[in-house]
């Protein structure tokens, strides 16, 4: 943990920036959110990005603050208003990549790069394997087909030292503009292809698999510096005070580039986007505050999922869905499954680059293994779908120990899928490599006899960060872009940082979770909703309660009988029955957005559960898709879970209504009073439904005047605005005694006592503050209720409840049924 140079905020809000919501409209929001209660504003990335988007993490020019969003001088203008209101801002940087933009020229250090080739001055910006074939040239798999079925389309602008084909533009090589077309294609410093040949033929790393993003190389302190001097311009003029840092995992060394982060923002409170996965711990020498908080949700979420429920609620997904062990009949099978069809296919390209440098390393060895090039790709796929978490940090010292026993686990399976001993010896080379030893040298103190020359170091070291790099991206889409679609069985679970296989956490879980995150990262970041979740927290909320009434989510399934289940005719693969495993992901995500059936509920509902085929790649896909069967999929969304056929979900809701609205508070109200700083997405401070995107990401919209109203004594008419009150109410005392709850602070687990005590889950922080909430609370009715259990307050007091002003006695037990007789929350405080 690094402790943050200036105050660390209470809470940040997060504003999706984009050209229908630029600075303007967030310095109009500031009066609003300053009252709402947050400390900090905390804004999508603000650097120039390609020309409309709507999420601006496709960079193209870090020099200068995005014009589309009112430029350098709306983001001081903001930041100064916000000042004014006692906030400050936190920016979102994106250090591991920058957009391959049509046209090229918007990104001015690639457009240098693809003109002078290696020669430029910028190509140690980009991370380009200039050897990995292509005659020394950059693949841009930009063509709509085939080369030669695309040539009528070039058009040579010779005296502007231009190649244009439809939308792009790319720059001439000097001296080749009079060329023959042939000639002059095969002169560029680049080579154009089509677009098919990126997952196997791509020789620039980019992000995960998408080639518009091309990385870049921040190791090198001359590009972090280029980089980074327009932020950290910012940060030292005091209108930036704090920064979220967009996928780590991508870089060389996060560790280093933390450290050198640190030293050039004098250390202001950052967050990190890692993904942590089971017991897995952020790396304790990273120069951080924490994570984004992926890890919080995780922790949060598991607590209203029902292990009895979920597993019987499996059992009713596995008659109506019938899956195959590997396509969502089982959670492991299906991870492994998918991250062989993703190593395989989709980072073809990655893997080949690892097999020639793996291969140029052992062939210098002094014993050289010959190992073929078929024996070093399947080492690689056997040993990479293995890992359990995203990636190993070869170059992190405090992660050793931990990441050598963990790819130790792994090759030790992955020789199992060699036929001949001898030739699994293959595993034994990339695991070292993996680990950033020498081959043949267990404790990588040494070389290989002689001290290995500069190529040799450089091939290593470089084999290191590509296999940390591709394992993180296999791990990203085999998890969260694949699996996490082929086993919808409760999707509130399917969410980045969970684990579908084992959806549910017990009170202890939490517990000793916010505890060690009160002892090793007490101000780092903790989240319910993001632009990337699949699911907001309150459609996530709703759908959990489905685990504790799986005969239920049966029942209305069953009485609509084949009508439940998407037709798709015959034109997919020639069988007529089709999906039931995206028919049951389409009714739990309709019931989950709770709209009502419509227009304006499929038209939110379809593209989502559309999106999710295609990313499941069963039966379509983004490469392949198959209009007849996307047809099908859209017409049953509008006729079944959102038409008329949807009645029985209608039903449902009205009789679930008071345990969602357990879910819904309890997970607010534990998000913003658990170790760590909350943060809370835009419009989630109401009831937030919202799916994946670009659902999730529309223009903010705000309710000033209810939260007015709210202040001025009216009560709460619905959920929204009940959700408001807590949150306002809770994000108040943060700002006003932030000592109860930042570094300095404790974390005390408080017990019921009783029959149901499993059913409450509350916390004490620093002694002041206590926190009360209900867990499964349709399984606490169908038990009988509280009966007799009872919480006990900490000595001292009186407790105040801060929503409704009663108090309550320290030390007394008092019983639940009383304590949480106005709602199945409660917030006392004691000042």
């Amino acid at each position: 943990m690094t402790q943050p140079s200036s105050p660390s905020p209470t809470a940040t809000y997060r504003l999706q920036l984009q050209p229908d919501f630029p600075f303007a409209a967030a310095e109009r929001a500031v009066p609003h959110l300053a009252e709402l209660g947050v400390s900090h504003l905390h804004l999508s990335p603000v650097l120039e990005s390609v020309p409309g988007s709507t999420h601006g993490y496709d960079v193209v020019d870090h020099t200068a603050v995005r014009a589309e969003l009112g430029g350098e001088r709306g983001l001081r203008q903001l930041a100064a208003t916000a000042r004014a209101h006692g906030l400050g801002l936190v920016v979102d940087l994106v250090p591991n990549h920058m957009a391959v933009p049509q046209p090229a020229g918007l990104n001015g250090p690639l457009w240098d790069v693809l003109r002078h080739g290696p020669a430029s001055p910028y190509a140690r910006w980009f991370d380009v394997d200039w050897d990995g074939g292509h005659d020394g040239r950059l693949l841009l798999p930009v063509l709509g087909g085939p080369l030669g079925d695309e040539l009528p389309h070039f058009v040579v602008a010779a005296d502007d030292g231009v190649l244009r084909y439809h939308e792009h533009a790319f720059p001439l090589r000097p001296g080749t503009e009079e060329l023959p077309l042939p000639r002059l294609l095969a002169s560029q410093w680049y080579r154009l292809g089509w677009w098919r040949l990126a997952r196997s033929e791509l020789n620039y790393r980019r992000f995960f698999t998408i080639s518009e993003l091309i990385g870049v190389r921040v190791e090198d302190p001359e590009v972090f510096d280029a980089t980074h001097r327009t932020v950290l311009r910012l940060v030292r003029d005091g209108v930036i005070d704090g920064l979220r840092i967009d996928h780590p995992d991508g870089l060389v060394d996060p560790g280093g580039y933390l450290a050198r982060l640190q030293e050039g923002t004098g250390g202001r409170w950052t967050v990190v986007e890692k993904i942590l996965t089971g017991d897995e711990r952020l790396p304790a020498s990273w120069a951080c505050a924490g994570t984004t908080g992926y890890d919080a949700l995780r922790h949060i979420d598991g607590l209203f999922v029902c292990p009895q429920g979920s597993g019987r609620l499996f059992s009713h997904y596995r008659d109506f869905v019938t899956p195959l062990a590997d396509e969502g009949g089982d959670w492991e099978e299906t991870v492994r499954r998918a991250a062989y069809e993703v190593v395989t296919h989709d980072l073809a390209a990655e893997v080949e680059r690892l097999v020639r440098t793996a291969a140029r390393i052992s062939g210098r060895a002094p014993r050289p293994g010959d190992h073929a090039p078929w024996a070093l790709r399947q080492a690689l796929r056997e040993l990479l779908v293995r890992l359990p978490v995203y990636r190993p940090y070869a170059a992190d010292a405090t992660r050793a120990a931990t990441d050598a026993a963990m790819l130790g686990r792994a090759a030790a399976g992955a020789r199992g899928a060699f036929r001949v001993p001898e030739e699994a010896r293959a595993v034994d080379l990339i695991h070292d490599l993996a680990l950033g030893r020498c081959p043949d040298e267990p404790d990588g103190d040494g070389g290989h006899g002689d001290t290995p020359d500069a190529a040799d170091r450089a091939d290593r070291a470089d084999f290191a960060a590509r296999f940390a790099q591709t394992a993180s991206a296999l791990h990203a889409k085999s998890v969260e872009d694949t699996a996490f679609y082929r086993y919808p069985v409760l999707l509130s679970a399917c969410e980045v940082g969970g684990d579908p296989g084992e959806p549910a956490l017990g009170p202890d879980a939490f517990h000793a979770y916010c505890a060690r995150v009160q002892r090793d990262w007490p101000t780092t970041g903790t989240v319910l909703s993001t632009h990337d979740t699949k699911r907001s927290a309150d459609v996530r909320a709703r759908i959990a309660v489905l685990s504790e009434c799986p005969d239920r989510w049966r029942d209305v399934l069953g009485s609509m009988a084949e009508a439940a289940v998407c037709g798709v005719g015959s034109g997919v693969d020639g069988a007529g029955p089709a999906d039931p495993m995206v028919s049951w992901l389409a009714w739990q995500t309709a019931f989950g957005l709770g709209a009502p059936a419509g227009g304006a509920g499929a038209e939110r509902v379809a593209p989502a559960v559309l999106k999710a085929a295609r990313e499941a790649g069963l039966r379509t896909s983004w490469t392949e898709p198959r209009a007849d069967y996307e047809e099908a999929v859209t017409e049953f969304v509008h006729s079944g879970p959102c038409g008329p056929l949807g009645a029985p979900l209608a039903a449902l809701d009205a009789e679930l209504a008071p345990f969602i609205r357990a879910n819904v508070l309890g997970a607010a109200l534990l998000h913003l009073t658990m170790p760590g700083v909350p943060d809370l997405y835009q419009g989630s401070e109401r009831l937030h439904t919202a799916l994946v995107d670009p659902d999730n990401r529309a223009p903010a919209r705000f309710r000033p005047e209810l939260l007015a109203e709210l202040d001025g004594g009216a009560v709460p008419l619905d959920l929204s605005a009940e959700k408001l009150r807590l949150t306002a109410t809770t994000l108040r005392l943060r700002r006003r005694r932030p000592e109860w709850f930042g570094a300095a602070a404790s974390y005390e687990p408080v017990r019921a006592e009783g029959p149901a005590a499993d059913h409450c889950v509350a916390f004490c922080r620093s002694g002041r503050v206590v926190t009360v909430l209900t867990r499964l609370s349709l399984r606490l009715v169908e038990t009988g209720g509280w009966w007799d259990t009872g919480l006990r307050l900490p000595p001292g007091g009186p407790w105040r409840e801060l929503l409704t002003g009663r108090e309550v006695p320290g030390g007394a037990l008092v019983g639940l049924s009383e304590l949480l007789a106005d709602a199945p929350v409660a917030l006392f405080a004691a000042e």
